[in-house]
């Protein structure tokens, strides 16, 4: 896939203004398309509390997040686990599975370096 080419843009009525624009998708005739100024009106209002809804983003408390971003602001699911170095209670943001072990954070550094 080259990076280099100029997206393909498609010629669309705007469903409130009625004014001529492009849109770089096919638009369907089931769904309305809106120019750039009319889509601000269509936007969705913003959540309180920011992008992850007040949360200080990603696992670890740093403000980082996720290299691989999140699609939507529920907050990230996390699961009760042992600590299969120490045995301290610990949450992670996956689902452990019984055939592999998982580490509280402190643990979790160390396997990390090595």
């Amino acid at each position: 896939m080259s990076f280099d080419r100029e997206r393909e843009m498609f010629t669309a009525k705007c469903g409130d203004c009625g004014n001529e624009c492009q849109v770089p998708f096919k638009p369907k005739d089931d769904r309305p398309v809106y120019c750039r100024e009319c889509f601000q009106n269509h936007k969705p209002a913003p959540r309180p509390g920011g992008r992850f809804g007040g949360r200080s983003g990603g696992y670890g408390g740093n403000d980082r997040g996720s290299r691989f971003g999140r699609r939507d602001d529920r907050p990230r699911e996390m699961f009760d686990a042992k600590c299969g170095d120490c045995g301290n209670d610990c949450q992670i943001p996956f689902k452990p599975r019984d055939d592999r072990p998982v580490y509280c954070r402190e643990c979790f550094q160390n396997h990390k370096q090595n």
